[in-house]
């Protein structure tokens, strides 16, 4: 037997982690084994001449552009709904563990919540979990997790003076881009999460979190490196914050971990502003 043969149930977890979430037929086909009568019968289904031009369908009427803007999802408004409630972070994970409506709980393993210090004045927020920070349940672990940890401790922090989430609170399968539907359901959550944390300074990681919580459309290159003042309903007053690159890119390109350097250094000294 092949040394390299996995169990079932190793490959079932395998192409789970790669996204293969959802069987779409009880039984395998095998297109390769067309009878060829079979095979006879869908050429000449696809080759039939076109029908008469009075019984081809109509190209669709163009429609007027609604004037009313799209109301948010069921799930945004439960989100929001659940979220208001939740007047410490204890109660905002237990709301956020009870909600039913992101459809990523129910491929992820874990809940992953937060890390760190939530009376610390930095607040880093990520993308969303991978497949470490879905085994274990905490936020940046794994190769990712080190590299934060060292760009941390190059301006004299660790996690016990940082506090760290995400803007997803589930791995997306297969480590995928998260939706914009994914992350507008989850969005009320990560308002309250900052208002209830209140940092000083907020830092985003990865370009999938800069543009939905500054709600802007640039990619990463433009939004990094720069001051916004970040704000939502639940906060007194803005939040300086800061957009640069995720851990995860830079252990692909190197290169930009001088500019992640400067970004850091840049985030170091308007900590040191407070005092």
């Amino acid at each position: 037997m092949n040394s390299h043969t996995q169990s079932p149930q190793a490959s079932l977890r395998w192409m789970v982690e790669m996204g293969a979430d959802e069987a779409i037929l009880d039984a395998p086909i095998d297109r390769y084994a067309e009878s060829a009568a079979q095979l006879a019968a869908r050429q000449a289904k696809t080759s039939a001449p076109p029908p008469p031009s009075d019984l081809r369908e109509q190209p669709a009427q163009p429609t007027a552009p609604s004037q009313k803007p799209l109301a948010p999802s069921q799930g945004v408004v439960d989100s929001r709904a659940a979220a208001a409630k939740a007047n410490s972070l204890a109660e905002l994970r237990e709301a956020i563990a009870a909600f039913e409506g992101c459809a990523l709980k129910q491929t992820a393993t874990n809940l992953v919540f937060s890390d760190g210090n939530p009376e610390a004045d930095l607040m880093i927020l990520g993308e969303a979990p991978g497949a470490e920070e879905d085994r274990q349940g905490v936020p940046f672990v794994g190769a990712s997790g080190k590299l934060l940890d060292l760009m941390l401790a190059a301006i004299g922090r660790d996690r016990n003076s940082a506090y760290i989430s995400n803007v997803l609170f589930w791995r997306p399968p297969g480590n995928r881009t998260p939706t914009d539907a994914e992350v507008a359901v989850c969005m009320p959550f990560v308002q309250r999460h900052i208002a209830l944390v209140r940092p000083k300074v907020l830092v985003f990681v990865g370009g999938a979190s800069a543009k939905a919580l500054l709600d802007r459309k640039e990619g990463i290159m433009r939004l990094r490196g720069k001051w916004y003042d970040y704000g939502n309903a639940d906060l007194d007053a803005t939040v300086p914050a800061m957009a640069t690159f995720h851990p995860a890119y830079l252990l692909r390109s190197p290169g930009q971990k001088r500019e992640a350097w400067r970004d850091f250094m840049a985030v170091q000294a308007r900590l040191a502003d407070f005092g």
